[in-house]
């Protein structure tokens, strides 16, 4: 088995390390991530007329091959899938990024991008997240918010979804996102399939104009944040904040029968009728 491991915090992330090193067990781990901060970049691959990345090798204890590209995880994912580091691979696995991904946040996250693209191309893609002390904003830790990372706890969780994404791929190729309580393995609640909460348990409230010190015309962004807010414990969101570890399917972008575009065909008809 042959297993790619990227994310969207950048080669040197704690959690990609972690998350590496205890999938050796499962099989041929091969690193390839950002050589940079990629978070939020989504399914992304930069802007196609210019995409000209440079790789390096990298070095990650325990781990026999990685590399780093000049672009974000999902670029990883396409170029590993095109052959540049080898043979096919079983699995994709993205991670461990440092604050849920959870509700609105998977539209935006690049550890879930990655495990997309991953499908996309026909791999099974694992998207494994944890949460962080505090009041993380749209489930993005950083700082002195991710210096007690329970890291194993996380990664123990992702080779055991894995192990079992391995063992019975399916008839078609699944994309499973993994959110981890920062608690230690048996301090766990349980764990929950649970839908996809509408909002993160806390949310960047607005955006404001600040003008720029020492230049014309040239703003800042300021952003507020929201009070966190409790959400109903069968989402992600909320199951996350009362210990469980939740799973999502996400599903492949589909043409929904159900929104009623009559207003719109009407228009249309007055042109093309």
């Amino acid at each position: 088995m042959r297993i790619l491991v990227t994310n969207d915090d950048g080669i040197d992330g704690a959690g990609l390390h972690v998350l590496a090193r205890r999938l050796t067990a499962l099989g041929d781990v091969v690193v390839v991530a950002p050589d940079r901060e990629y978070s939020g970049a989504s399914a992304a691959l930069g802007a196609l007329h210019i995409i000209r990345p440079e790789v390096r090798p990298a070095k990650i204890e325990g781990v026999a091959e990685a590399w780093s590209i000049s672009g974000p995880p999902a670029l990883c994912v396409t170029f590993a899938r095109l052959g540049l580091f080898g043979g096919s691979f079983d699995l994709v696995a993205a991670g461990i990024n440092p604050g849920a991904n959870t509700g609105r946040a998977i539209y935006h996250s690049g550890t879930v991008g990655a495990a997309i693209t991953a499908r996309n191309g026909g791999i099974p893609g694992l998207a494994v997240s944890q949460d962080v002390a505090g009041d993380d904003v749209e489930g993005q830790g950083y700082g002195d918010q991710i210096l007690g990372q329970k890291w194993d706890t996380a990664a123990e969780v992702a080779a055991r979804v894995a192990e079992a994404m391995l063992d019975d791929p399916g008839d078609e190729a699944a994309v499973i996102n993994v959110n981890v309580p920062n608690l230690e393995v048996d301090e766990l609640v349980g764990w929950k399939r649970a839908t996809i909460a509408h909002m993160p348990t806390r949310a960047i409230l607005n955006a404001s104009l600040v003008p720029k010190p020492g230049h014309d015309e040239v703003y800042d962004v300021k952003m507020d944040w929201g009070d966190p807010v409790d959400l109903p414990p069968e989402t992600d969101s909320g199951a996350v904040e009362n210990g469980f570890v939740t799973l999502s399917a996400i599903t492949r972008i589909t043409e929904d029968p159900s929104v009623d575009l009559s207003a719109v065909t009407a228009k249309l008809d007055q042109v093309l009728g």
